[in-house]
């Protein structure tokens, strides 16, 4: 690797013009990513990516003129000490709208430093003149961003777009972590109190409870996995879902588990019901607050169903 510093005006336009073309390629790639989903800010990234074509454009017209058709191939990667690989977020689907603009953002503050940078080191006033254009170029791409999202990102654009990520949250993350936790927080209640009503024993209860919340994470995650690939669905990769499901339905069994750390038997109980209490409260909020469920309605259907299986768990740990 060489240090920027090091670098001839040769190499630094020739790294110039393999960033243009590497961030051209980024920008369609975010397109083509949100073209089905965000239709509309998939156009504004086309936009970008034909300006950084421009971009491009100008300096190998510049570079030709200085030191011919040769040019070599040197890229981020290749400089110390300056400008980092980026991550391959643009090949990641399905993209998420507000890390695809940040990450924009951070990509256009990059270049801007690169070719200031650049110029600062560059004796040739052609050249130095050049830079200094892109640089202020990188900069206006805010303002360039803004006055496309003026003409194209319209406000009912806008609004549709951010229904459909919101409703895409809902499917990936709030659905399955919801399933997961109520499955969790209900399911193990029963062999959770049978244990202890049975045995007496917080340490045993203890034992019962993490195994049933830990089995019950990975049924819940591969389930939820196998379910469906997401393609037709929209609901995200398998991977994402089944963790997700998964981690809150351990999480859910967990909760009422720990309070059987406590050697008191009694207290101990005490503690992991008033935990249930919280915990379905807090599975009747979410259905009320992303499922659109009345808040009375999604508390009494958890509560219904989670004293049955409570009170199923009493009578036969106590038969």
């Amino acid at each position: 690797m060489k240090r920027f510093s090091d670098l001839s005006e040769q190499e630094v336009l020739a790294l110039a013009i393999t960033n243009e073309e590497e961030d051209s390629r980024i920008y369609r790639g975010f397109a083509q990513g949100l073209r089905q989903t965000f239709p509309a800010s998939a156009k504004v990234f086309d936009e970008m990516a034909e300006e950084e074509v421009q971009h491009r454009t100008w300096l190998f017209d510049l570079y030709r003129r200085k030191f011919g058709d040769y040019l070599p191939l040197i890229r981020r990667q290749d400089v110390k000490g300056f400008m980092q690989t980026r991550q391959p977020l643009w090949l990641m689907h399905p993209l998420a709208l507000d890390e695809v603009r940040k990450f924009a953002e951070t990509m256009e503050f990059e270049a801007e430093r690169f070719y200031r940078k650049a110029a600062e080191t560059s004796r040739d006033a052609s050249v130095r003149q050049l830079l200094i254009q892109l640089a202020e170029a990188e900069a206006g791409h805010e303002t360039l961003a803004q006055k496309l999202s003026q003409t194209i990102l319209t406000k009912g654009a806008r609004e549709k777009e951010d229904e459909t990520a919101r409703r895409m949250f809902l499917l990936q993350y709030v659905q399955p972590g919801l399933v997961g936790l109520m499955d969790g927080s209900v399911s193990t209640l029963a062999p959770l109190f049978a244990a202890a009503f049975a045995t007496h024993s917080t340490w045993e209860t203890f034992l019962v409870g993490m195994a049933a919340s830990v089995g019950a994470g990975i049924s819940m995650g591969f389930a939820e996995a196998l379910s469906d690939d997401g393609s037709l669905t929209g609901r995200g990769t398998p991977w994402l879902r089944g963790t997700v499901s998964g981690v809150m339905t351990t999480l859910g069994g967990v909760g009422h588990t720990l309070p059987y750390l406590i050697p008191d038997f009694w207290a101990a109980t005490v503690v992991a019901i008033m935990v249930v209490v919280v915990e379905l409260a807090v599975i009747s909020y979410i259905r009320y607050r992303y499922m659109d469920t009345p808040f009375l309605q999604a508390a009494f259907q958890i509560v219904v169903g989670g004293t049955l299986v409570f009170i199923a768990g009493i009578l036969i740990g106590s038969a």
